[in-house]
């Protein structure tokens, strides 16, 4: 019985992810029959990942439906009931955590930066300051919901604090750093941190999961690129010592 409730929807699911990937399989062989002409080798082991990411999306996204969602509702929702509902701010600065370090698109990124950057920028570093930054805009939005400060107080200063960061750090800092806005948003953060905001919003009293439960994306969006514009600082002072040090 419980195997029924596992897979239901599967084929919904996969269904979904077939149609998704459809595209991008009929583009990639009408460029392999065009201009790349790639060697079959080459060309079975591309076939090969992508059947791979397929069933490995297919399989993620049918957990996301019966695993994440429903226990991040319930986690934040049962949280919200508590009389020290206080405490789901250190949850969730732990939890945003650990999102961002399991994110496979975070550690995509980190591995493109550290590649084109020639390792001045290593994987560990990157990694670091984007589950630094998405921690704390995480307990920021935990701490938006429990005492109902409207999300535009939190947004529009930080933008603001980021247009200023802009003009101080490098313009590869700052490309970086809106790139990483969008990667730290990934799957791991949306289903199950989102869903233990709006399920914290449900709880407690006073709070409507619509207005309350739903912003701290945008929050989580903005933190990596304050955290990143950060390090550019810190990195852009470190070569000007270096300079100096050198005449």
């Amino acid at each position: 019985m419980n195997d029924i409730i596992v897979f239901k929807g599967f084929g919904h699911v996969t269904l979904e992810v077939f149609e998704a990937f459809l595209p991008l399989l009929v583009i990639f062989i009408i460029f392999q029959f065009l201009f790349l002409k790639l060697p079959r080798e080459m060309l079975s082991q591309i076939l090969g990942g992508m059947f791979l990411a397929f069933v490995g999306l297919v399989l993620f996204l049918q957990g996301v439906k019966v695993g994440f969602l429903p226990t991040g509702g319930t986690m934040g929702e049962h949280l919200g009931k508590l009389s020290y509902n206080w405490v789901i701010i250190p949850i969730g600065l732990v939890l945003g955590l650990a999102a961002t370090i399991a994110e496979p698109a975070v550690r995509i990124l980190n591995y493109q930066v550290e590649k084109v950057s020639g390792g001045y920028i290593s994987q560990k570093t990157m990694l670091y300051t984007l589950s630094i930054g998405v921690a704390v805009s995480v307990a920021m939005a935990m701490i938006r919901i429990v005492y109902g400060i409207p999300l535009m107080y939190m947004l529009v200063p930080g933008y603001l604090l980021a247009l200023i960061l802009i003009r101080f750090s490098s313009t590869t800092f700052v490309s970086v750093a809106f790139d990483s806005g969008g990667v730290a948003t990934g799957p791991m953060t949306v289903t199950f941190v989102m869903a233990l905001a709006v399920g914290a919003a449900s709880g407690i009293e006073g709070r409507d999961p619509l207005l309350d439960g739903f912003g701290m994306i945008a929050l989580v969006a903005l933190a990596p690129i304050l955290s990143v514009l950060v390090l550019g600082l810190i990195y852009g002072r470190r070569s000007a010592e270096a300079e100096d040090e050198d005449r």
